[in-house]
């Protein structure tokens, strides 16, 4: 019973700080204390149910003007990248759970010059890559931590393209160059046809090397992305 007490009240505890300190340092501490408890923790559902309330912060925050002028700073698993014309932020994690792997969470934040446009996607860890041939969309997002993002285009054309990692094969370390678009009724499509490799026309880029090797992926500068030479 006083388990069951002390759950409601935290959980009531950390929406009132997502209300009046979204970005201060009384919720830095509080999502730091819950990644924290994630590492600790055992049980799937206790990680799950600490997860809902790192989810009610992002949420909140994600939706307030705070998003696009304040980073948490040294938050060790949580992934923060805004673009350079302050338009689009990725917020990433993922929590390891026994039965099915772990599972992904991300936050698309769209500054649409009015108000936060915000997506919040999840995806159960998959031993299978991502094809590289066709789009997704936030319905079956394949999941991963994204790192890095350059903007380019207007309008219409605008598109941003996203470096990531996928660590859900305990085996197979991914990395992953991938393009996101969001359309005319307002979803988020991920995938574009630019990648070329001589008459082969690809929607991304995914490098795949054992776990135990290191491989850098990264912008050398705007127009040129290079990464470590892989053998087969």
């Amino acid at each position: 019973m006083k388990r069951k007490l002390f759950s409601i009240v935290f959980i009531l505890i950390v929406t009132a700080t997502c209300r009046f300190a979204l970005a201060g340092p009384d919720t830095q501490f509080i999502l730091e204390k819950l990644f924290t408890r994630l590492t600790l923790v055992r049980q799937d559902n206790d990680r799950l149910r600490i997860n809902d309330s790192i989810c009610a912060i992002i949420d909140s925050y994600a939706r307030s003007d705070s998003a696009f002028n304040h980073t948490f700073e040294g938050l060790r698993y949580l992934g923060q990248i805004t673009s350079r014309k302050s338009q689009l932020k990725i917020i990433t994690w993922n929590i390891a759970l026994g039965e099915s792997g772990g599972k992904y969470f991300c936050y698309f934040i769209h500054n649409t010059g009015k108000e936060n446009q915000v997506y919040r996607l999840e995806s159960d860890y998959d031993n299978e890559a991502p094809l590289v041939n066709r789009q997704y969309t936030e319905a079956d997002w394949y999941g991963a931590l994204y790192y890095d993002l350059r903007q380019y285009g207007k309008g219409d054309q605008q598109h941003w393209v996203l470096l990531g990692l996928d660590l859900a094969n305990p085996e197979i370390t991914r990395k992953i160059i991938d393009v996101i678009s969001i359309s005319p009724e307002g979803n988020i499509i991920f995938g574009k046809d630019i990648f070329r490799n001589g008459k082969t026309v690809r929607n991304r880029v995914l490098l795949e090397y054992s776990s135990k090797a290191v491989v850098t992926l990264r912008f050398n500068t705007d127009k040129l992305i290079v990464f470590d030479h892989l053998v087969p």
